[in-house]
């Protein structure tokens, strides 16, 4: 996949540097020049520019980018200015990094596909989730099991645990689904939240767009992804 990663402090360049090593093309952003010259042998393809420019941003292959990250963190109206600009130049999917509650909100207001939080969430988290598809979250408990996050697609869409066999088809454990509802924050702007639906039994029925969170070996994770 392509990936623009526009802010490479700590959080953008280490995930700019861990979707470059699993293979992706990854162009890092920045205006500061010693920034772009510390990440130019580990990053696909580094650029120093104003990011806040909209005529300097329109010459980016931004048509050809699956994902555009801001991760920008010291400036917090830099961080804005460049994701409404990419809003106006209409990326596919637009990501950005939030620095406070009231930040958050204004994001949302601009339209973001997803938010991140990098106080709370690991460049390594968020390089496995945007790398596998399907995946909309995970947990590494070690080395070789994983708690992860996944979308409920057609082929498990309409059926019950017991009659897909997850453990015994699979060898994973499905504790819990979630559905995503919208609710309205305090200044009336919508929010998607993971509704938790309790533990999972053999009768509980997926449904397409929910989300499964499933326990298991990652080989056998990937083995169902790969499906």
């Amino acid at each position: 996949m392509k990936y623009i990663i526009i802010g490479l402090g700590n959080f953008g360049a280490s995930l700019a540097q861990k979707l470059t090593e699993q293979g992706n093309e990854v162009i890092g952003v920045d205006k500061n020049m010693a920034r772009v010259d510390a990440n130019k042998d580990k990053i696909s393809h580094t650029i120093c520019l104003d990011s806040t420019d909209q005529y300097i941003m329109s010459g980016l292959p931004l048509a050809n980018t699956d994902i555009v990250i801001v991760a920008i963190g010291e400036d917090q109206g830099a961080n804005i200015m460049t994701t409404a600009v990419l809003k106006n130049l209409n990326v596919k999917r637009l990501i950005s990094r939030a620095i406070t509650p009231v930040h958050e909100n204004v994001l949302q207001a601009i339209g973001v596909d997803e938010i991140v939080h990098p106080e709370e969430e690991t460049a390594e988290r968020w390089a496995k989730k945007l790398c596998i598809k399907g995946v909309v979250d995970s947990y590494e408990i070690n080395g070789r099991y994983s708690i992860v996050e996944i979308t409920v697609s057609d082929r498990f869409a309409g059926r019950t645990l017991g009659e897909i066999g997850f453990r015994t088809n699979y060898n994973l454990v499905v504790l819990t689904t979630l559905k995503i509802k919208e609710e309205k924050s305090f200044i009336g702007l919508h929010k998607k939240i993971h509704e938790v639906q309790g533990i999972a039994s053999y009768e509980t029925v997926l449904n397409k767009g929910d989300i499964m969170v499933i326990y298991g070996d990652n080989r056998d994770i990937k083995k169902i992804l790969a499906e």
